[in-house]
Formats: structure tokens, C-alpha cells, sequence
């Protein structure tokens, strides 16, 4: 263990020892207000990089998310326990404490924390932390150098800003629905958000890459800052292409499916037994595409012999595509078009992914002991860095799991204190 370590940790290497690792991150403290999903991702992040993030939950019930099932863990009996498989995709690597926020001396709580940790996360509504003095500007004043980052529907600003925020709203007034789903006239046409909270994830990921050069910033000026994230601006931000293409144009992009608006064929496209995905960039790899399937004909029509001509008449060659494509399986199909050196792949379900071969290979399934479960199986984390590896120090923590270890190390509190605050309810 390092000097620098030792004195971060204060008096307690073995618990250093259990929480620490050598993560990029090993030397720093989050204090983590966050719930559901946006915010404890970013902290996950941060967690896994080898910060030791602390997660203030409330008493009694804690983070929503652990209650977001089924389904819920099992342990080695079969047995059902408290641990919903949304909470722990979220909370590896941390601590869980719990506290009342609402009551003084929970609030004093936090402020002690929070004096030496060197970020803090939340994603209350705008405003609600400051009725308990845990906003920025005071949180601030018992640590100069602090990194606060805010996580809300529609940030601090604005005419929505009071307003709270849900992921699914966020894909519709962000525009990503109103280019995901079939396109007009196609049977199940409508709007449609995306299988997974695409809006909290990747605001908990710029929230993660903006206190990562916040702590930069810090250590070469010994400032700290405030940061407001939003997720109506993050998925705005990550429409990419569709929305630069709206601001070149003028032209608001429509639904196309599974379909590119640029390029054909790119698109799903269904077999004898399920679906593949075929993403000819170019018009050598639509030449071996159909040559694959036995239409090279189609390849040498004037109407499609190159990708602008392809997209005009795309009404025309998709079904003819669709009807050659149905007459191989799945496996056929990718096992000649890999041949070919066209880009495909399957559609798989959750089964065929954990069963794939380079899934195992690159280890994406782990398992980790839990006090509770026995066994918990978790996804890895996708960072692999060849100095400073991710670590899965710890499993996703029970509720208030730590309390007492974490008022012991953090604040000093003796036994008859930490009973105290138990009995009080604050804790």
C-alpha cells in the first residue's frame, strides 16, 4: 500500500485492503446520492476504474431499483432473495449506507462525508437538495475542491427544469422515437423506444467522462466545479448523424425500420428459421451477397448497380432480396456470407448471446460471491485497461450493508453513537 493510500483510507488499511485495488481510480472517494439508473451507472464506472463509492440510500427501503423485479436473485436453494437483476447491474463495487436525509443529523452525515470525498453525485429534483443544505454551494463551503455533478431530466436551466424526468419521455422529445420503429405503411408502424433505457445509460456515461476531466482539471488547478447533466441533452447529443443531417437539411428524418437511409441493402433481412443482419457498405459486397444467394443478376441490374441507385429503388429490391434470403437458414447464410467477406451477423436472443463463442471467450459473463445470493452472476464491465484493470472488488451491497463499517472509518463513531443514530431512526 502506498503513503498516498494509507492517509486517503485513514486509519483502516484492512478495510483499504477489501474496497481499494489498483484501479486508475484507487484514490478516489465518491459519495454517491444517486438512484434508478442514470446516476449509480456513473458511479458504477467510477467504481469499477477503482473508486470507492459510497451509496447513500434511504432507511428501510433504499434505491428504488431493488425493488424492480421480478425477476429477483436466487440463492444457491433455489430460493428467492431481496436482490432484483435490475439493482445489481447497476451497484457492483460500492458501499451501501443508509441515512435520513430529511432529518439534521443525517444531513450533518453527508456533510461529513461529503468534506473528504472528492465527488459527489446526485439526481434529486432541482432544488430538492438545497432545502437540506446537501446542494453545491454549501456542500462546497466544507470542501473548496469538490466535484458535484447533478443528473436531471432537463438540467438546472430552462423552462422544464422543475420538471422530472423519465427515460422513456426523453427517447420521444429527444427525437430518437421518431426514427426508431417501422416505417409509414409497413404493418406495425408507429414510433418505438429503444429495448433498454438508452437516455440514462449514456447520461451516466458523459457524466462519468465529465467528472473524469473534472478531476483532471482539479488536480492541475486545485479547483473544484459543478456539473449539470440532463438526459433531454445527452439524447438529443447522441442522435449523431440524424440530427446533423437535420441541421444540414432541413428534412426531418423518418422511421425506416431496421433499414439505413443511406445505404442498401443495410438492414435485417428474414431467413427459413429467424433473422440475420446484412450490412453491404459497398457495391462489391452487394455483388457477393447476391452471388452468395444465387441472384448475381440483380447485382448487374442498371437499377441497382450502385448504392445511390440501390437507395432510389430500394421499394423494389428489398422484397426481391427477401424472397432469396428466406431460402437459407440463419446459419447458412452467415457461414457463406462470412466466405464472402460481407458484413453479417445473427439477431441473437439472451441465450444464443451468453452462449456465443467470442462472448465467452472475451469473459463478458462473470460470477462473483454474494452474502446473500451465494453466487451472482453480473456482465463484466466492457473497459479492459492493460495497466490499471477493472476489478470486481465487491459484489452489489444489501441495503445499508456498510453503515456501520463506513460511520466507524469515515466519521470516527464508536459503537454507542452508531446505536444511537440506529435507535433515532437517522441510520
Amino acid at each position: 500500500m502506498s503513503e498516498g493510500q494509507s492517509e486517503l483510507f485513514g486509519k483502516s488499511p484492512a478495510i483499504h485492503a477489501k474496497i481499494g485495488g489498483m484501479g486508475a481510480l484507487s484514490h478516489i472517494r465518491v459519495l454517491d446520492l444517486s438512484r434508478v439508473l442514470a446516476g449509480p451507472w456513473c458511479a458504477q464506472n467510477l467504481a469499477d476504474l477503482g473508486a470507492d463509492v459510497i451509496k447513500v440510500e434511504r432507511p428501510g427501503t433504499g434505491d428504488d431499483t431493488r425493488h424492480w423485479g421480478p425477476p429477483f436473485v436466487l440463492n444457491e436453494q433455489g430460493l428467492e432473495t431481496k436482490e432484483s437483476a435490475y439493482f445489481i447491474c447497476i451497484n457492483r463495487n460500492k458501499r451501501s449506507i443508509t441515512v435520513d436525509i430529511s432529518k439534521p443529523e443525517g444531513q450533518e452525515i453527508i456533510r461529513k462525508l461529503a468534506s473528504e470525498s472528492d465527488i459527489v453525485l446526485e439526481n434529486y429534483k432541482v432544488g430538492d437538495l438545497a432545502k437540506y443544505g446537501l446542494d453545491y454551494e454549501n456542500l462546497k463551503k466544507v470542501k473548496s475542491d469538490l466535484i458535484y455533478c447533478s443528473i436531471t431530466g432537463f438540467g438546472q436551466t430552462g423552462p422544464f427544469s422543475h420538471r422530472p424526468g423519465y427515460d422513456f419521455i426523453v427517447q420521444g422529445m429527444g427525437g430518437f422515437m421518431s426514427v426508431t420503429g417501422e416505417a409509414e405503411g409497413v404493418d406495425g408502424t408507429g414510433p418505438q423506444k429503444a429495448g433498454v433505457a438508452i437516455a440514462d445509460i449514456f447520461t451516466g456515461m458523459y457524466a462519468t467522462t465529465a467528472i473524469l476531466a473534472a478531476v483532471v482539471h482539479r488536480d492541475q488547478t486545485g479547483e473544484g466545479q459543478y456539473i449539470d447533466m440532463a438526459l433531454l441533452d445527452t439524447q438529443i447529443a447522441v442522435m449523431a448523424n440524424v440530427g446533423s443531417a437535420y441541421l444540414t437539411s432541413g428534412e426531418v428524418p423518418q422511421r425506416l425500420g431496421n433499414a439505413s437511409s443511406t445505404i442498401v441493402p443495410y438492414q435485417t433481412f428474414p431467413t427459413s428459421d429467424g433473422w440475420m443482419i446484412v450490412a453491404a457498405g459497398n457495391d462489391g459486397q452487394f455483388r457477393h451477397f447476391v452471388t452468395a444467394g444465387g441472384e448475381a443478376q440483380l447485382a448487374d441490374n442498371p437499377l441497382y448497380i450502385n448504392n445511390p441507385l440501390r437507395v432510389e429503388h430500394r421499394k423494389e429490391l428489398v422484397p426481391l432480396l427477401e424472397a432469396m434470403t428466406r431460402k437459407k437458414t440463419k446459419a447458412e447464410w452467415i457461414e457463406l456470407l462470412e466466405k464472402a467477406n460481407v458484413p453479417c451477423g445473427p439477431i441473437n436472443n439472451f441465450k444464443e448471446v451468453f452462449e456465443n463463442e467470442q462472448v465467452i471467450a472475451r469473459k463478458i459473463q462473470i460470477e462473483v460471491p454474494h452474502p446473500t445470493a451465494g453466487k451472482m452472476k453480473l456482465v463484466a464491465s466492457p473497459m479492459h485497461l492493460s495497466k490499471t484493470p477493472i476489478e470486481v472488488r465487491m459484489p452489489p451491497p444489501t441495503l445499508g450493508q456498510h453503515t456501520d463499517e463506513i460511520l466507524q472509518e469515515r466519521l470516527n463513531l464508536d459503537e454507542s453513537s452508531i446505536a444511537a443514530l440506529h435507535k433515532k431512526g437517522i441510520i
